[in-house]
């Protein structure tokens, strides 16, 4: 396990906050100083000999008595003073050691260094959540070397990330202050990828507002969401479920793709490049009952209503033709490569699609 995550657990779970221990302690120390200053005021005592006798006290220095303690209210006043003041001192004096320690122990295990990488960045990426998604996210943008920072509450997943070297911060992404953290005034993009809409929408929320130009990227479970998340200021919305579905779809229409793009080296490099812009190249055969069959190839590309269009057709039995044209007609077994856009599983049914039953009276043909 991580030194580092142990130790601020620890700090976190057992101590609690040092800043806000000394702040409770010095508080409640100037309180009984305040209190007990204005009892001996009370009982007739100048200003001056009332805050000396109770620095006295509440200090355990010892000292004689300013006043004779003659009176019953001065013995009740002193003995609470005795018993409050100096308790206060021992949390005040251990809540200053705590802090000490903290400090320390910060500089040691080096845990400012992780925040002033941070506060070096520029244009970075911010990944809210380093669940299933997140992971992935973060080694695509570590292999691109593209600069980002991990916000994650959970310790064993920050360890995690912390293993694997990459900046991180502990912390609730939809709070304000580890976006802040984060810089997010300085980032590119922020990515809020957790497994809860409603976290995913107040991110985008809070994350819009304190930087408006930044490009927002929302991770949504419900596709009901999805306008929700454009709504509270997000560039881009991804349904995982609905892209594995969609994927899984592109697989069954274009099994002949993977194959076709492994065995070239320069299919490989067109469909990066393709993708890079918003097209992808992919490779579908004609079955036997393909609707397709003995149409044109500018029949089909008008079927599609534009989302692909036809680069070559190889002939099972015949020549392989580049750029085709219109009144090329398909026939069966062709393998079709097509560069699309938008939906590839719209453009793939079209191929697929088999020949329709037509009916004429009560006979069908």
């Amino acid at each position: 396990m991580d030194v580092k995550g142990v130790v601020s657990s620890t700090s976190a779970g057992v101590l609690g906050s040092p800043l806000r221990n000394l702040a409770a302690a010095l508080i409640f120390v100037v309180m009984i100083f305040v209190l007990a200053t204005l009892g001996y005021l009370a009982a007739g005592w100048s200003l001056g000999d009332a805050a000396y006798m109770v620095t006295l006290t509440i200090f355990s220095v010892g000292y004689d008595e300013v006043h004779p303690i003659n009176t019953a209210f001065l013995r009740i006043l002193t003995t609470g003073t005795i018993a409050l003041g100096c308790t206060g001192m021992i949390v005040l004096t251990g809540a200053l050691i705590q802090v000490f320690t903290d400090f320390q122990l910060r500089q040691m295990l080096g845990f400012d260094r992780m925040q002033t990488q941070i506060d070096k960045l520029e244009n970075h990426v911010i990944i809210c959540g380093f669940g299933r998604i997140g992971v992935q996210l973060a080694n695509e943008l570590h292999t691109a070397q593209s600069g980002f920072v991990v916000i994650e509450r959970e310790e064993r997943k920050i360890a995690e990330a912390q293993g694997l070297g990459y900046l991180c911060i502990t912390a609730d992404a939809t709070e304000e202050s580890a976006l802040h953290a984060a810089g997010i005034k300085r980032a590119r993009v922020l990515a809020t990828v957790l497994p809860n809409d409603a976290a995913n929408v107040f991110i985008t929320l809070s994350a819009r507002n304190l930087n408006d130009k930044m490009e927002i990227i929302a991770r949504g479970e419900a596709p009901s969401t999805e306008s929700k998340l454009f709504h509270a200021g997000a560039n881009k919305v991804v349904l995982p479920t609905h892209i594995g579905a969609e994927r899984i779809a592109e697989m069954i229409l274009y099994p002949s793709t993977t194959q076709f793009v492994r065995n070239s080296p320069e299919m490989r490099d067109m469909k990066r490049g393709l993708h890079e812009f918003g097209l992808e190249l992919e490779v579908v055969v004609i079955p036997a009952d393909s609707a397709m069959i003995g149409e044109t190839v500018g029949e089909a590309e008008r079927r599609g209503k534009g989302a692909f269009f036809v680069v070559q057709i190889d002939r099972a039995n015949g020549p392989n033709i580049l750029h085709p044209g219109e009144d090329v007609r398909i026939v069966s077994n062709d393998k079709i490569i097509i560069v699309a856009r938008g939906s590839r599983v719209s453009a793939g049914a079209i191929f697929s699609a088999p020949k329709g039953r037509v009916r004429a009276g009560r006979l069908e043909f």
